[in-house]
């Protein structure tokens, strides 16, 4: 199993999704609009902390396995 194996998506109530894929050398954000950022390890975990504890009411987060 390698983080470069799974996609995380987090969405909004709106239908607004959010993608997160590990990259070469860093993690990758994908917006609604399709603008690409390199995150750091950290940057990610604050993104999708606040959701997981369900600090953020109406978001949710999926992890999905992708082919390689």
């Amino acid at each position: 199993m390698k983080n470069s194996e799974y996609m995380i998506y987090i969405s909004t109530r709106p239908g607004s999704t959010w993608t997160y894929c590990k990259g070469k050398d860093s993690w990758t954000q994908t917006t609604p609009a399709g603008k690409v950022r390199n995150l750091s390890t950290e940057q990610l975990l604050s993104h999708i902390l606040p959701p997981l504890a369900n600090d953020q009411p109406g978001v949710e987060v999926k992890v999905k396995r992708i082919e390689p």
